[in-house]
């Protein structure tokens, strides 16, 4: 039986009329799934790449690919849009109580507030207004504000200074009233960090409790400045 590919006069007459499929092509084959496997690694590096590499990397890319590259910076400049939303705080703001249903009861969806009621002329709470304005660097997506005592809440207690309210999507989470609840002006930010991280307000990256290693360190000191049983054996024969 003849080949209908084999490459013959006869066999070419009868492809012109129709008879005789078109002659089967390896290497076109070959040639069209190379071109595909291009087409897919194509399509990975753009979705690999950030929006500024791919508009440095724009006039590599032939005419065909112009649309899917614009559709790729849409949504990286869309992605960029998001993240830049969520970080729109970064500082301590100052409110009043007019302000407080707006700031902080509907700050909005997925919003954290830390709230410090103060007021000027107490040590404790221009520490914690420092503190804050260093966290509020830190976690610039949680908003944190501060606000005279008795201009958020009239007739507020000045012994409930410093306050801390943390708030969820305008629901209060967590409260810290008074001095004692701080451990007074040996406050470090990084306490004050954890404790906020506790009611999560912020996501640190400390493993562990800072007053702990503090209070651990106390305690050792104190073991250590205590008579053994030893030395107390010793007096009491000395008695």
């Amino acid at each position: 039986m003849q080949d209908p590919n084999e490459d013959t006069e006869w066999n070419d007459i009868l492809r012109k009329k129709g008879i005789l499929p078109p002659k089967e092509s390896p290497q076109d084959d070959e040639e069209e799934e190379e071109v595909a496997l291009q087409q897919q690694s194509v399509v990975k590096t753009y979705e690999s790449m950030t929006l500024e590499e791919l508009e440095e990397n724009e006039d590599e890319f032939g005419e065909d690919d112009e649309a899917a590259i614009e559709m790729y910076k849409q949504q990286r400049l869309a992605e960029w849009k998001a993240a830049q939303k969520k970080n729109v705080f970064g500082e301590l703001g100052e409110i009043s109580g007019q302000d407080y249903v707006k700031e902080v009861n509907k700050a909005g969806e997925g919003i954290w507030v830390v709230l410090h009621l103060y007021k000027q002329g107490i040590p404790l709470c221009t520490l914690i207004n420092q503190h804050l304005s260093g966290l509020a660097r830190k976690f610039p997506q949680t908003k944190f504000l501060k606000s005279i005592s008795t201009t958020c809440i009239p007739n507020y207690p000045d012994r409930n200074l410093p306050t801390i309210f943390v708030y969820f999507e305008g629901e209060m989470k967590a409260q810290f009233i008074g001095p004692l609840v701080f451990g007074g002006m040996n406050l470090k930010a990084e306490e004050l960090e954890w404790r906020l991280s506790e009611s999560g307000a912020v996501k640190t990256d400390l493993e562990e409790n800072p007053r702990k290693q503090i209070e651990d360190k106390l305690m050792s000191s104190i073991r250590s400045s205590l008579p053994t049983r030893k030395d107390s054996d010793s007096e009491d024969e000395d008695n």
